[in-house]
């Protein structure tokens, strides 16, 4: 049986004031996006500048993923953070433990 891998993660800015809850099947090619804001130069990321990766979990199937980041985004501050502290007590930027950081632009 063949295996999925569907994401999903939060982002924060640098200063760590600001997160965003999302769902890809590529965490990647989601984090080079956010980065360079192939999505929209108006979206949410790119004005608040949120693309640090700070915590991520992988499901097998897309509807789980989904339920997932809808379950996060109705959670308070507080309770976002809570989660992420239980993985990444140092609020790590995990972006290079998925890709070479910062990426470069190719176009």
């Amino acid at each position: 049986m063949r295996q999925y891998n569907f994401y999903t993660y939060i982002l924060t800015n640098y200063t760590k004031k600001v997160l965003y809850t999302g769902v890809t099947n590529d965490l990647d090619r989601r984090l080079y996006e956010h980065y360079f804001g192939k999505d929209n130069v108006n979206s949410f990321t790119a004005k608040y500048k949120c693309f640090y990766l700070v915590w991520y979990e992988r499901h097998q199937y897309v509807n789980h993923a989904i339920e997932r980041e809808k379950e996060i985004k109705g959670w308070l501050r507080a309770k976002k953070i809570s989660l992420i502290k239980q993985e990444n007590p140092g609020w790590r930027f995990l972006n290079s433990d998925i890709m070479d950081w910062p990426p470069v632009f190719t176009g």
